[in-house]
């Protein structure tokens, strides 16, 4: 087999399965690839690649016996570094923690080992997912695969700019205000927030506790559904957890769309954020595209975006600030300097601010719940804009709460970014998905019909 780097997880899997593809021989391939690509991406903080040739070898004796863990065999898998992974240092790109060791697998790592994944390390992230892309810390920020010139967006970056260089297949990923879906618009990849609850966090560094998500980043659409299947489940130790019935988030794949009712919130990027036109464009693209495919497309209205932003930087700054204050206020000068503007910020919302927010927040789940009442699924922007230059603070700044992601980590309904089309500088423009809650398998089947239609998944960066 060629390019073992571009193949998905989901066909790694069954070649492994039916022994015609050896663990090794995959293994083989993608370190070699990091060896050559990672030194200009920096997805990587810590690659732990002897322990995972000596997962690879023992996933294919398992193989070749017949023995397979599961659904994920001999398949590699890179990890966020705010996520714990025995033995390997969970350091949330931060000075403050670059020594912790973690003693045990976070629960989403722990049931990806369980289907038979072998972690490859920990990625690249923002500061506690929050300050960056950052220059002043002990490692580099990821790049964008596209054109390392550009941000891969965050907080995720290194798990959205490895999945989109074929340095591994899939990877886990957090989004507290669009972690998970920043990275799979900016690189051009398939990210989803679950519904809130839905994956355990337990293991995970906390952003906000009530806004955190954890979720899959794929190349496919079909690997994000195989991976979803295997990290959802109710879990008593995270205090967050939905005891819901598990779903197989596959089966609709191969189901067409006819007569799906499909809400279009245009003035997400019409009215509230303007978008560029290119974003724009792409995204009346989508929708033409559904139609054709048999969507029914209905202009639906939300609140705006302005109403969803300020009750999440609320909530997000309030929650953060109450998890750093002791750090903060012994060893400010250990963090860099955007983690540390952006924590600090909560320190000045009263309790006050913090309970009006939490009731608007109620009216606002209400809102969007009314209007997947009258529709299966919601399409919007993700980003405003394709990537910016990651060297240009200016720029990161001005584009970085360009999007129409937190609202829906202040709803927590499941949604999903994707491609939506690659701009005429060559860098990738996004759509998203929304469902209702634990109806994820549609956001899927959409995502699919899009997915085929459009070819997104056999569009691949420039990176050699």
């Amino acid at each position: 087999m060629t390019d073992l780097h571009w193949m998905t997880a989901s066909a790694a899997a069954q070649a492994i399965a039916a022994k015609e593809l050896s663990p090794v021989e995959l293994m083989t391939a993608l370190l070699s690839r990091i060896e050559r690509l990672d030194p200009k991406l920096n997805a990587f903080l810590h690659l732990d690649a002897t322990a995972a040739m000596d997962a690879a070898r023992s996933a294919e004796a398992e193989a070749m016996a017949g023995r397979l863990r599961g659904p994920l065999h001999g398949v590699p898998v890179g990890i966020k570094d705010i996520m714990d992974v025995a033995g390997l240092p969970t350091t949330c790109h931060s000075k403050i923690l670059q020594d912790n060791v973690a003693t045990a697998d976070a629960v989403c790592v722990s049931k990806l080992r369980g289907a038979g994944a072998i972690v490859l390390g920990k990625l690249s992230t923002h500061e506690f997912a929050i300050g960056g892309p950052s220059f002043d810390l002990p490692w580099p920020p990821a790049r964008n695969p596209w054109n390392t010139n550009h941000h891969p967006g965050g907080s995720s970056s290194g798990s959205g700019a490895g999945v989109a260089a074929g340095l591994f297949a899939m990877a886990l990923g957090s989004d507290t205000g669009g972690s998970v879906r920043n990275p799979a618009s900016c690189c051009g990849i398939v990210g989803i927030k679950p519904t809130y609850g839905l994956v355990s966090r337990r293991g995970v560094f906390p952003l906000a506790f009530t806004l955190d998500h954890v979720g899959p980043m794929t190349r496919t659409v079909a690997d994000n559904a195989l991976m979803l299947e295997v990290l959802a489940g109710h879990d008593p130790g995270d205090p967050g957890s939905a005891a819901t019935a598990h779903r197989r988030y596959a089966e609709g794949l191969k189901g067409d769309i006819r007569g799906l009712r499909v809400g279009f919130i245009r003035h997400f990027h019409e009215v509230d954020m303007p978008a560029d036109p290119e974003v724009t464009a792409a995204l009346e693209h989508v929708a033409r595209t559904l139609q054709l495919e048999g969507a029914e497309i209905r202009d639906i209205r939300l609140p705006t975006l302005v109403e969803f932003g300020a009750v999440n930087r609320v909530i997000l700054q309030s929650e953060a600030w109450a998890i750093h204050a002791p750090w903060l206020r012994e060893r400010p000068g250990d963090y860099g300097q955007l983690a540390r503007r952006r924590i600090l910020a909560g320190a000045f919302f009263s309790a006050e601010d913090y309970v009006q927010a939490q009731r608007r927040r109620l009216e606002l789940i209400a809102a969007v719940d009314a209007a997947l009442g009258e529709v299966d699924v919601l399409l919007c922007a993700s980003s405003m804009d394709p990537a910016c230059r990651i060297d240009s603070p200016a720029d990161v700044e001005r584009t970085y709460s360009r999007q129409a992601r937190t609202p829906f980590n202040v709803t927590g309904h499941p949604a999903l970014a994707m491609m939506a089309g690659v701009s005429t500088s060559g860098l990738p423009l996004s759509v998203q998905f929304v469902g209702r809650n634990f109806a994820e398998a549609t956001l899927f089947q959409v995502a699919r019909a899009w997915e085929c239609a459009a070819g997104t998944d056999k569009k691949h960066p420039p990176i050699v």
